[in-house]
């Protein structure tokens, strides 16, 4: 089934369950704050093993105790899709103090 952007109405009722999360320029995005930057690096390896899992990448940014993540869906020409909140409630699942670890 081929991957569709989402209307500007399924974007906000899928943001409403994403606490922290927006849209900025076609891209979901959203920054998390950790305690060190030794748990920050640990979340990118944990992104990027999610996202080799889901083959879908994003734009991941690490600061001293930073993570930012920004995903598009490059084969609709970068609009925000099913796909991209997909990645983002496994990167939620994962942060710390955030999710089900």
């Amino acid at each position: 089934m081929p991957v569709e952007p989402l209307s500007q109405k399924e974007i906000e009722d899928r943001l409403a369950e994403l606490p922290g999360w927006s849209v900025e320029d076609d891209r979901l995005t959203r920054s998390y704050r950790l305690g060190s930057h030794f748990a920050a690096t640990a979340m990118v390896i944990h992104i990027a093993q999610v996202q080799d899992e889901l083959d879908h990448h994003s734009d991941l940014t690490l600061g001293y105790n930073t993570v930012s993540v920004s995903v598009n869906t490059h084969s609709v020409g970068g609009a925000v899709t099913e796909l991209d909140f997909g990645l983002a409630r496994r990167v939620e699942d994962l942060a710390p103090g955030h999710g089900a670890h």
